[in-house]
């Protein structure tokens, strides 16, 4: 079979996906689905068709699949304890009432590490007009400095389940991409926060208008911030110290840090962090434990079955050995780390999804690591932080986060897609500068 017809098979699949998924707003996983069978039936006839698509799809839901179910367990408790909310609160009061953007914009950053940028806003967005209307600042600045900073660790740090699937596509060391993303997301959410300031000053915009009653705001039945602070940071500090002695081989010297390595590792260390969030809940019954744990089990499964879909899709695209052939010419351009930038920018600008975007490029970057010359431990991280650089740009109108952003802030569509559209790019075009900046220091 021709390189050539395979490649448009392949690009067909890809076109099909964004269709299906953003046109005719089919299901995202009978969208996989159907358009994984089709290549698979058409690129590779002689192939055990159903073979290739039960190891994608499975194969993905081994590396992955505690993980996205214990991230979601944390960020429903936190959700339903008032976990997050305690802590925009504390920065509120850290901030002082006219740094009130940059107040729930950290806030937005630190609850955005295990709660999705969606159900993160909605949480917030109550406490975001609230601010608003007590401080008098017009409601698109906050609104959407908040936004954007759920937006970039969303897309930056694999707790999330695009990166987190595009991180076992790759096979890329999960303390490294987390440490390293944090890292990257802090000058991504900084640019886009004096963009949002520049775009929204002077511009007649108004506060939130809520009612009175409702800007008096009832802490007493949050819980601690220390307490909220916890699913999140330990598991996170976790990560990063396993990863840490790892990077400088103290990971077998002893049964302490062989004991820390252990716990360290993503599935045990976010298993703890459920353990923490189990202190903010008030009410300790088994029934409402159940309660918890069985709605968050119900979020989480729409979630593993697109997630294992896009595994399965990519899969198929790595059996036709177009990825090789694509990263043979693409290495004669001498782009390296702009080519998966690029191929994940247009995918999520096509098709709205971060996660469809992310998972869809691991797919076809991973087998051309080599041809870029990117198909080392660190190559491939700088690979995959690209990746989650062009995940960000653009999101706009067929993005479900942009209608988020519009109808919980009260805002005339026209205002997201000026201030917080354009805000993606900023975003996106900084992190993967700075991605950029660093590999020729460390490549």
């Amino acid at each position: 079979m021709s390189i050539l017809y395979t490649s448009f098979l392949v690009l067909f699949s890809i076109i099909a996906i964004i269709y299906l998924t953003s046109k005719l707003k089919l299901n995202a996983f009978i969208s996989l689905f159907t358009v994984s069978l089709f290549l698979a039936v058409t690129a590779l006839p002689h192939a055990d068709i159903f073979k290739i698509l039960k190891d994608g799809f499975g194969n993905t839901m081994g590396s992955i699949g505690l993980l996205i179910i214990f991230g979601v367990v944390i960020a429903v408790v936190l959700e339903k304890t008032g976990g997050a909310l305690s802590i925009a609160n504390y920065m509120l009061s850290k901030t002082g009432e006219k740094h009130a953007p940059a107040a729930l914009g950290m806030t937005g950053f630190l609850a955005g590490l295990p709660i999705f940028c969606d159900s993160g806003f909605i949480i917030l967005s109550g406490l975001a007009k609230s601010f608003s209307a007590k401080t008098k600042i017009a409601m698109p600045f906050i609104a959407i400095v908040l936004a954007v900073s759920l937006y970039s660790v969303h897309c930056l740090v694999p707790i999330h389940p695009g990166a987190l699937a595009a991180a076992g596509i790759m096979k890329v060391n999960l303390g490294h991409y987390i440490i390293a993303g944090i890292i990257f997301a802090i000058p991504g959410t900084l640019a886009a926060y004096f963009w949002t300031k520049g775009m929204t000053k002077n511009k007649g915009y108004i506060p939130a208008i809520i009612d009175e009653e409702s800007l008096e705001m009832d802490s007493r039945k949050l819980p601690s911030v220390f307490l909220s602070l916890l699913p999140i940071v330990v598991p996170l500090l976790l990560i990063a110290i396993a990863a840490l002695m790892s990077a400088f081989g103290w990971k077998d010297q002893n049964f302490v840090f062989k004991s820390i390595q252990f716990v360290g590792q993503p599935i045990l260390a976010l298993f703890v962090g459920i353990i923490f969030s189990l202190l903010l809940l008030s009410n300790t019954t088994v029934s409402h434990l159940n309660s918890i744990l069985e709605a968050a089990i119900e979020k989480a499964g729409p979630i593993l079955i697109v997630v294992a879909g896009g595994g399965m899709f990519g899969v198929v695209i790595k059996e036709t050995g177009i990825g090789q052939e694509a990263g043979l010419f693409l290495s004669k351009t001498g782009l390296g780390l702009a080519v998966p930038f690029l191929i994940t920018f247009l995918l999520k600008t096509a098709q709205g999804s971060s996660t469809v975007a992310i998972i869809t490029a691991a797919s076809f970057i991973e087998p051309m690591l080599a041809m870029l010359g990117l198909d080392t431990e660190m190559g491939r991280l700088f690979a995959i932080l690209a990746m989650s650089a062009g995940s960000m740009m653009i999101s706009h109108a067929n993005d479900a986060y942009f209608w988020v952003i519009t109808k919980f802030s009260d805002m005339d569509s026209n205002i997201t897609l000026k201030v917080y559209s354009t805000a993606t790019i900023v975003m996106g075009i900084t992190v993967f500068a700075c991605i950029w900046i660093a590999s020729l220091f460390i490549l």
